[in-house]
């Protein structure tokens, strides 16, 4: 049956090595170049330099500069990445929802079902194969592409639990690709025509991911809070580097949010006072006392929401799991299910 199986899919199998070897030579070399533009540019230091509580004004301005040519030479590159946001979805509409609902469509279930094999065997090989088949795929490209995306995300200062990079590399691909794979099969075994097994597929990986994105994700460990104080700090507060901002606002002496969305800084009381940064951009007079404690009053901080950056693989590890326990219970109920396909 295994060897069956292997005939059978074969060729998707072949088009989805040469896939990866595509790939491969695409990323392999632009990784290489951008970790040596990376290197040469000294952006790891810069990064220190530029993130600094008080940053050096005579390293700061040439750090911008190289961050900015980088940015400009390989910005680009991140496009590719969108590619790796569809790919579980692609993986899932044409390896799993197939696999059961063309043999149905085409009629070639009932002579499969009737050579010596039941249903439920025929059913654990099959599932079995496309699923290690999925997760190599998802193993190589995820673990991939957080070492090609790495130097573009640290030039570009973004945060790695930022929705674009969060979802494409590390673990997660692979519990959206198992569940992906495991919803297509479940949709083929419970509405077994091509096109409705494939639009269930659809719409219900992407139903899942932005619910769990935008409610879930926020909220998989206790979020932690922060007060930071207004006068004293240059730049917009933002806590350690990498940490996932949910909230953040003003608040007067008593806690009480007299700004939402927005964060205030101003310079020790000797320097020329900086300006509230926010939605409303930049307001009040220079010199003279700290504007946002002349609106806000004596004792106002800003105060944030957030996610420690250190919790960035554990919260990676936890959304892979919720899709691999999710992958393995449609899983069961197609088996259960195939019992009773005419």
């Amino acid at each position: 049956m295994i060897w069956l199986t292997w005939r059978q899919h074969r060729r998707q199998a072949l088009f989805t090595l040469v896939a990866l070897l595509a790939l491969a030579a695409l990323m392999i070399p632009t990784g290489l170049m951008m970790r040596a533009s990376y290197a040469d540019k000294g952006l790891a230091e810069c990064l220190r330099v530029l993130n600094a509580v008080q940053p050096d004004p005579g390293r700061a301005g040439p750090c911008s500069r190289a961050l900015n040519q980088f940015a400009d030479q390989f910005d680009a590159m991140s496009l590719l990445g969108v590619l790796f946001l569809v790919l579980p979805l692609i993986v899932g509409l044409f390896w799993g929802a197939p696999l059961v609902a063309r043999e149905v469509e085409q009629g070639t279930h009932r002579f499969a079902w009737t050579q010596g094999i039941g249903r439920r065997q025929w059913a654990l090989v099959k599932f079995g194969f496309v699923a290690v088949v999925a997760v190599l795929v998802a193993v190589v490209y995820g673990l991939g592409m957080s070492w090609w995306v790495a130097p573009l995300t640290g030039a570009a200062q973004q945060n790695r639990f930022d929705v674009f990079f969060f979802d494409m590399q590390g673990v997660t691909p692979i519990g959206y690709t198992l569940f992906a794979v495991a919803l297509g099969i479940c949709a083929g075994v419970y509405w077994p025509r091509m096109m409705p097994a494939m639009a269930v597929t659809l719409g219900g990986f992407i139903g899942l991911r932005i619910l769990l994105t935008v409610l879930a994700r926020p909220h998989y460990l206790p979020l932690e809070t922060r007060a930071i104080p207004i006068e004293g700090t240059i730049g917009e507060p933002g806590g350690a580097s990498g940490d996932w901002i949910i909230d953040k606002g003003i608040r007067d002496a008593g806690g009480t949010m007299v700004l939402p969305g927005a964060q205030a800084a101003c310079g020790a009381p000797s320097a020329n006072p900086a300006v509230p940064v926010g939605p409303e951009g930049p307001a009040g007079p220079s010199g003279g006392k700290c504007p946002p404690l002349e609106e806000f009053g004596e004792g106002a901080y800003n105060w944030q929401l957030f996610q420690p950056a250190d919790r960035f693989w554990l919260f990676q590890g936890i959304e892979s799991g919720i899709f691999v326990a999710l992958a393995a219970v449609l899983l069961y109920l197609a088996v259960r299910r195939i019992r009773r396909v005419a």
